[in-house]
């Protein structure tokens, strides 16, 4: 059963009323009868609130204060922290409650004492936190679904947290609005589902060892064929192309930066190395007490303020430059790869981008890292101008650089070829200071801009964002977009030897790339192609057994995404209401049978 259905209001066309529910409520409190289509998922709630001896009048309620030692507290920290400083989006409140109902943590509208410390059933009744936790799925609870007279003008949904690995419950994310009898669910369903999310991501981060961590974040830098080293004073990575450039001075240089900021993390910033050469490292704290270090060659600064050459003027049909020097941007085979697709999530986005970006005014592309920002810029600035775009890269970039082409440009009175900013979110204040003015004297600069959401932004950014945020589009995440993996693997497949055949999949290993969560987006996608391609010994398609470890797990797993989990239940419902006939089922979601099976095999194993 999914949660919804513990929801009376969920289906407003059949449903009990909710006034007819409040009538039935105190009919029940008042020990009358009720009739028999009084859903008994909610007579069944009333009567165990009861059973437990819970006062429908109840105003205060026992409970401790927040748990400040709290290992789910102290995980979702970061993400809370965010949110709370964010502004007033609406009329809601959000909690975090622990594996037994207790609240860690809230911020909005109502106090804790409105909505208890303690949200167990055997305390308050039913609520979506206690049924949540229960059924181990999203759930509802509105209005005279609960027992207490206090909450009778309120809707809830809760999202379950899971242990990562275990499954096992850790708690939920609860958010909670005023009655609206006209809207189910709950329009905070988002907010909650996307909080449980990044929550769970923080849970898996910190139950990870510090040396997985530091080696994975080298692995992901060095991937990239870039000179990384990797320190937290017991370890030491270094990648052959960090220790062909570093002489032992500059080694020992890096050092002395890291152990100046292993007790107090901080931003990222360059330093200068004593090498004589002018090299520059890039240094970025980890969580766990190490730094990553990335040297970049004097040469690469420069280039990342360069226009790009393109290897080929072939085009695609779509008009889409076909090649791009990938020595610009670090990462692999970008162009047509990341600009195929055919799902929905996927055209929504880019073709609202080509309409944003063919009246020549500034567009800023947001999205998660790898999900192709830099390949579709360039393909719109592309058809643009036969003028070659300027670029510049924030986090190669020298602080101050943006502000001096600004200045150079405000100088002009125009700017004459069109400009990429990517990695936006690593602007120095100066130039960030400098790019508003200068969108300010010309506001139909022809600018794309690139922007990866993570820290809260500061004051002067987040003015940029705004000025921004009218002609701005989100790329999907490629766990959002798994129909598109089967057309993107030829495309970042390596072009065969002579006389061998191209790479290609059974049907058990595409369904693990499709069950995969991808936090990596294409890049991730990208360099696991190019991995398999080039480590397998055998002939044939690629079997599930050569993907690595993370990506061939069994799909009970895996984490959904909201999206995944809106059409999982959509799926399941459909199922339900048609007694289990897949094609009737199919025939009213408007999908065809084959994609129903195939989406129902995916989520073979995951709890009903």
């Amino acid at each position: 059963m999914t949660s919804t259905e513990h929801s009376p209001t969920a289906e407003s066309s059949t449903a009990f009323s909710l006034e007819r529910l409040r009538q039935a409520r105190e009919r029940f409190l008042q020990g009358r009868p009720l009739s028999d289509d009084v859903p008994n998922n909610v007579v069944a709630a009333w009567r165990r609130a009861r059973f437990y001896g819970v006062r429908h009048d109840l105003v205060t309620a026992p409970g401790t204060d927040a748990t400040e030692n709290s290992a789910l507290l102290a995980a979702a920290r970061p993400v809370l922290d965010r949110l709370a400083a964010a502004p007033d989006g609406g009329d809601y409140a959000l909690l975090l409650t622990d594996e037994r109902c207790k609240v860690l943590w809230w911020c909005g509208r109502w106090s804790p004492n409105t909505l208890h410390r303690d949200l167990s059933e055997r305390v308050v009744g039913n609520n979506s936190a206690a049924l949540a936790l229960r059924t181990g799925f999203r759930a509802e609870v509105h209005g005279p679904e609960h027992f207490l007279d206090l909450w009778q003008e309120l809707s809830c949904v809760s999202v379950p947290l899971r242990v990562p690995g275990s499954g096992r419950a850790a708690g939920t994310v609860t958010v909670v609005g005023g009655l609206r009898p006209d809207c189910v669910p709950l329009p905070g369903a988002v907010l909650a589902e996307a909080t449980a999310a990044a929550v769970e991501a923080e849970l898996a981060a910190a139950a990870r060892p510090p040396e997985r961590l530091l080696l994975d974040a080298y692995l992901r830098e060095s991937a990239h064929g870039r000179a990384v080293l990797a320190l937290d004073g017991r370890n030491q990575l270094v990648s052959g192309g960090a220790a062909r450039l570093l002489s032992p001075q500059a080694l020992a240089a890096l050092e002395r930066e890291a152990a100046g900021v292993w007790d107090e993390p901080a931003e990222a910033y360059n330093i200068e190395l004593p090498d004589g050469e002018g090299r520059v490292a890039r240094v970025t704290p980890l969580r766990t007490g190490g730094v990553l270090a990335v040297v970049e060659e004097p040469s690469e600064l420069s280039a990342a303020l360069s226009p790009p050459s393109y290897l080929s003027e072939k085009t695609s049909r779509r008009g889409e430059p076909d090649r791009l020097r990938k020595e610009h941007f670090n990462e692999p085979r970008l162009g047509r790869d990341k600009l195929a697709g055919s799902s929905v999530p996927w055209r929504h986005a880019a073709g609202r981008a080509l309409d944003l970006a063919q009246s020549g005014q500034p567009l800023l592309l947001t999205g998660e890292r790898g999900t192709g920002k830099t390949a579709l810029a360039l393909a719109l600035l592309a058809q643009r101008d036969n003028t070659r775009p300027l670029i510049v890269d924030a986090a190669q970039a020298p602080d101050g650089e943006l502000a001096a082409q600004c200045e150079s440009l405000g100088a002009k009175g125009a700017l004459t070829s069109p400009m990429l900013l990517r990695h936006t979110e690593q602007l120095a204040q100066r130039d960030v200071a400098a790019l508003i003015a200068l969108l300010g004297e010309h506001p139909e600069l022809p600018l794309v801009a690139t922007y990866t959401p993570g820290t809260a932004p500061g004051p002067c950014l987040q003015r940029l964002l705004d000025t921004l945020a009218a002609r701005s589009v989100v790329l999907p995440p490629l766990r959002e977009r798994v129909d598109d993996i089967r057309e993107l693997l030829p495309l970042l497949a390596p072009r065969p030897e002579p006389g061998q055949p191209p790479l290609t999949w059974t049907l058990d290993t595409l369904r693990a790339l499709e069950q995969h969560s991808w936090p990596g987006n294409i890049t991730e996608l990208a360099h696991l192609v190019r991995a398999v391609a080039k480590q397998r010994r055998s002939s044939g398609p690629v079997r599930r057994g050569e993907l690595p470890d993370a990506v061939r797990e069994t799909p009970a797993a895996r984490n959904l995404s909201p999206m995944a989990l809106a059409e999982r239940k959509a799926i399941l419902g459909a199922l339900h209401r048609h007694g289990g006939n897949k094609a009737r089922a199919a025939a009213s979601l408007g999908i065809g049978r084959a994609t129903l099976y195939r989406k129902l095999r995916g989520y073979q194993g995951l709890p009903d």
